[in-house]
C-alpha cells in the first residue's frame, strides 16, 4: 500500500482533522452513495451517530456542523469559512437540509444527530453511524464510518486490519512501510528521502503538478499564519480564550531583536501559535498530518524561510516530501490519531515530520533526518489528548509552539551527529503506539481527564 504527500496534507477546516474534517468527508461520502445507488429521492430523514471520541468531544470540536455540511455536499478543502455559521443556522432554524444540494428533507438535530458520549464502536474510537429513512420509515442505506486521523476517513469494510489505513494497491517504485524500508533504498539507490518520495509521488501525477500542489499547500500554510497574525478578540466556544498571534506579531515587528539569541523562536512560537488561534476559529488551515498539530509544520517552514539564508521555492517542496516520508511511516506503523493513541500521535508526528524535512533541507543525510524524526517522536511520548472544553485550544494552541521548536532541536541535534543512534525511528514509533494502547480512555481526547478536569470554566 501507498501513500501519497497529499494525503498527509491537505487543505481543510479546523478545529479538527478527525473530528471536522473527517465527520465532513463521512457525511458526503454517505449522502454521495445515497445518489450513486438511486435512492436520494427516495429519502425523508438521515440519522447522525457519533460514538467513543467524536461523541464525548463533538460539540467542542464542532461534528455536528461538519455532518450537516457533509451532507450538504460540502468539502473541507473548499467550503467557504465565513459562510458556515449562517449555512449551519438556517439549517437549525428551518429543520431542513439538502442533500448535497438538491434533495431537501426533514432534519430535526436533538432528534437526529446524536453524540454518544460515553459509547464506543469497536474498531476505532471514532466511529460514526449513518442511515437514512424513507417515508414509510424504512432504512434505505446504513453505512458505519471511522475517521482515523488526519481527515482519513474508512468504513466498516476496511477496518479489519490494524492499523487502520485505507488500501491504495497502486505499485510505486519504492515502496516502503517502516523507516528501516525507507533508508534501505536511500543506502541502495543514493537518493535522499525527499527524492525517494518524490519517485513514487510520479506514480499518480506528474513532476510539475507534484510540484504545484506542494506550493500551494504552502501558500494556504502562509496565509493561515498571515491571518491568524490580523485577528484580534477572543476564540469561540465558551472559554474565552484570548487570540495572542496578532499581539505578539506588532510586539516583535516593533523589536529588531539585536543581541536576543532567540529572537527567531519568538517568531516561530508566533507562526505556530497564528495557525492553531485560526484551526481554533474554524478558519482554512492545512491537515499537518492533522488539524490539532497543524501550527508545528508551517512554524518551523516559516523559520527555515526566514531565517536561514538562501532559501526558495525547491527547499519547500524538499522539505514537504520529506516530512510526508516520514508522515506515511508514522500512519504507516503508529497512530496520528489523538483519540487512538493520545497527542504524542499529533504533535509528536508533527515535530517529528516537521525535523525530518528541516534536516534535509539544511544539507542532513538520510541517516540523520531518521535520526531527527526519532527525536521528535521520543520527546513526545506519553503525551495525552486532554483538551479544556472539548476545544481545541488549552493546551493545543500553546503546545504546537513548543512543538515546533522542539522539531528545530532535533534537527540541530541530528546535524550535529553522524546519524547513527541507539533507538531507531521504527522503536520509537512502536513505543508510542503500545503507549497509547496502554493509556487510560480519558486521556485520548475524550475530555474526561487530566487538564479537562483540573481546569475550572468560569
Amino acid at each position: 500500500m501507498a501513500i501519497s504527500v497529499f494525503d498527509l496534507f491537505s487543505i481543510g477546516i479546523g478545529p479538527s482533522s478527525s473530528h471536522t474534517v473527517g465527520p465532513m468527508r463521512a457525511a458526503r461520502t454517505f449522502a454521495e452513495g445515497l445518489a450513486a445507488d438511486g435512492s436520494l429521492d427516495r429519502v425523508t430523514r438521515v440519522r447522525a451517530e457519533l460514538f467513543g471520541s467524536l461523541g464525548a468531544t463533538g460539540h467542542g470540536h464542532g461534528s455536528g456542523k461538519a455532518v450537516l455540511l457533509g451532507l450538504l455536499g460540502e468539502r473541507p478543502e473548499s467550503v467557504d469559512t465565513d459562510a458556515v455559521p449562517g449555512i449551519v443556522a438556517g439549517i437549525r432554524s428551518a429543520r431542513r437540509l439538502r442533500l448535497l444540494g438538491r434533495h431537501a428533507i426533514d432534519f430535526r438535530e436533538d432528534d437526529d444527530l446524536v453524540l454518544h458520549r460515553r459509547r464506543s464502536l469497536p474498531a476505532h474510537p471514532n466511529g460514526m453511524v449513518f442511515r437514512a429513512f424513507d417515508a414509510a420509515d424504512g432504512v434505505v442505506r446504513e453505512r458505519t464510518y471511522y475517521s482515523v486521523g488526519g481527515g482519513f476517513v474508512l468504513d466498516e469494510s476496511a477496518m479489519a486490519g490494524e492499523p487502520a489505513i485505507a488500501e491504495d494497491a497502486t505499485p510505486v517504485p519504492y515502496p516502503f512501510r517502516t523507516g528501516a524500508d525507507l533508508l534501505g533504498h536511500c543506502r541502495e539507490t543514493g537518493l535522499p528521502i525527499s527524492e525517494v518520495m518524490l519517485r513514487n509521488e510520479l506514480t499518480w501525477r506528474s513532476a510539475a503538478d507534484v510540484r504545484a500542489g506542494l506550493l500551494e499547500i504552502w501558500q494556504v500554510m502562509v496565509e493561515c499564519v498571515r491571518a491568524g497574525c490580523a485577528r484580534d478578540g477572543v476564540l469561540p466556544g465558551g472559554l474565552k480564550v484570548p487570540r495572542r498571534a496578532k499581539r505578539l506579531h506588532d510586539k516583535l515587528r516593533a523589536e529588531d531583536g539585536a543581541g536576543d539569541a532567540l529572537y527567531a523562536m519568538d517568531w516561530v512560537s508566533l507562526y505556530a501559535l497564528a495557525v492553531n488561534e485560526e484551526n481554533a476559529g474554524g478558519g482554512r488551515v492545512v491537515t499537518a498530518p492533522t488539524n490539532g498539530a497543524a501550527g508545528i509544520i508551517p512554524a518551523v517552514l516559516h523559520y527555515y524561510r526566514r531565517f536561514v539564508p538562501g532559501t526558495g521555492d525547491d527547499g519547500v517542496v524538499t522539505f514537504l516530501l520529506t516530512a510526508g516520508a516520514i508522515g506515511s511511516v508514522l500512519k504507516q506503523t503508529g497512530s496520528i490519531s489523538g483519540a487512538e493513541v493520545g497527542c504524542q500521535g499529533e504533535v509528536g508526528s508533527a515535530c517529528a515530520m516537521a525535523a525530518a524535512g528541516l534536516t534535509e533541507v539544511l544539507g542532513g543525510t538520510p541517516d540523520q533526518v531518521e535520526n531527527a524524526a526519532e527525536i521528535g517522536v521520543e520527546h513526545h511520548l506519553g503525551l495525552t489528548c486532554d483538551p479544556v472544553g472539548g476545544l481545541v485550544q488549552i493546551p493545543c494552541i500553546e503546545r504546537n509552539a513548543i512543538g515546533a521548536s522542539k522539531a528545530i532541536h532535533a534537527a540541530r541535534m541530528a546535524l550535529r551527529g553522524d546519524g547513527s543512534h541507539v533507538v531507531s525511528l521504527d522503536k520509537a514509533i512502536k513505543t508510542m503506539r503500545e503507549t497509547g494502547a496502554d493509556m487510560k480512555v480519558k486521556y485520548k481526547e475524550t475530555a474526561r481527564g487530566g487538564l479537562a478536569v483540573n481546569v475550572i470554566e468560569c
